[in-house]
This record gives C-alpha cells, sequence and structure tokens, in this order.
C-alpha cells in the first residue's frame, strides 16, 4: 500500500488504520514531502506492520546519507524498514535538486554497493575502504558511527529498487532484494522483459530468484 502524503498530519491516523486493516506493510514516496519522516512517526503508532519508502529518489542524495536514514528507521521500527530506492529522470536530479546525472544504472549499483559498505563498516566496527567510480567513502570516526547493538535481532534494511529499463532491473537483480515495479508495467512486460532482467541479474550476483520480491 503506498500512503497518501497530501496532508502529513494524517499521518499518526492513517497508518495504524491500515495495520488495523490488515496490511501488512506501507510505503511512503517522494513528492511533495521527505519520504523518510513519515516513517519516523508512523513507526511510533503502529507495532507490526513494515514500513517502507517506494520510493525515495537515490541520485538526491549520498551513499552516506542514505545509509544513516537507512539505519536510524531500522532502529526505531526494529526491524520493519524497507529502503525502497529508484533514480527519477535526469531533469528532476540535476535541475531540481542539483546533483549529478550519468550512466543510471552503474551509478545506482555502486551507490547500493557503497550502502551496504557502510552499514557492515558499522556493525562490524571495521575500516570504511569503498572506492568507486561514482563514490568514495574512506573515513569513519567512532565519533559518527551508530551502536551495531541498535539492530541486534534483524540487522540493516532490505533494499529495493525500482526500474523500468532492463539495465536498471538488471541492477536491481544483482544488488537489491527487491524489485518494485513502475505503476505503468503490463503484465506483458514483466513477463517478457523485467523478469528476465532480474533473473540476469541475480546470476551475475550467484543467486537464483528465491526470497527476492517483486512488488507490483
Amino acid at each position: 500500500m503506498t500512503v497518501p502524503t497530501e496532508d502529513l498530519r494524517e499521518v499518526p491516523t492513517i497508518y495504524p488504520a491500515l495495520e488495523r486493516i490488515g496490511y501488512d506493510r506501507a510505503f511512503s514516496f517522494e513528492a511533495k514531502h521527505n519520504p523518510f519522516l513519515p516513517l519516523a512517526v508512523a513507526s511510533q503508532h503502529t507495532d507490526a506492520m513494515a514500513l517502507g519508502t517506494a520510493i525515495a529518489i537515490a541520485f538526491a542524495r549520498t551513499p552516506m546519507n542514505l545509509a544513516n536514514a537507512g539505519w536510524d528507521l531500522q532502529t526505531i521500527t526494529e526491524g520493519r524498514f524497507v529502503l525502497g530506492l529508484g533514480s527519477q529522470i535526469r531533469p528532476h536530479v540535476e535541475q531540481r535538486y542539483g546533483m549529478p546525472w550519468s550512466r543510471p544504472a552503474a551509478r545506482m549499483r555502486e551507490m547500493v554497493l557503497a550502502i551496504r559498505a557502510i552499514w557492515d563498516a558499522w556493525e562490524s566496527g571495521g575500516e570504511l575502504d569503498f572506492r568507486g567510480e561514482f563514490y568514495t567513502h574512506t573515513l569513519m570516526t567512532p565519533f559518527f558511527t551508530p551502536d551495531p547493538a541498535e539492530l541486534d535481532g534483524f540487522g540493516p534494511p532490505r533494499v529495493f529498487l525500482a526500474g523500468v529499463g532492463e539495465l536498471m532491473t538488471e541492477v536491481a537483480g544483482e544488488v537489491c532484494d527487491g524489485f518494485i515495479c513502475h505503476g505503468f508495467t503490463t503484465e506483458k512486460y514483466l513477463r517478457d522483459v523485467t523478469i528476465p532482467a532480474l533473473e540476469r541479474g541475480r546470476a551475475k550476483a550467484g543467486k537464483t530468484m528465491e526470497g527476492f520480491e517483486i512488488i507490483g
């Protein structure tokens, strides 16, 4: 369920109402408002329903920004958070957010890997040493490192990726835990294009589709 965000004052009532009538997960999305803040509020008014972003605009942020937001929401939801990311399109990223755009599928792949590297460093207490083409993260001191005990019992959040084209869809299969279909996806496109691309991505990672979630 994607929750309307026209009036943020409804967050404390609409999310628990969805939980009461049986929804097992509810998503915020990034349009007029930040996608993370409503979930922080919703986490305090729900008990079991999973909460996620569908989507947060990845290229409007850095891997460190997203790692922080994902870690914090996973902590306060006690393991119920899903970090759902999407690229948006070039005019919005460059002209609305003032951020760089290039090779979106390759950039997204590296972003997800960087987020996971940051989480791994926080969990293990090891050195952060991620060096990529688009993102580099090599500094992490104790003052900025969350306590790994915050995620005891559930670990970091799952990462889902939205996509349409085959390259981005393959990236989702390779480095993510789930895929969010675009609203205009047809059954034929899902069967003929999306699922084969996801399977190719899973194969690159040496994995099958088992446990991988597709949301439509």
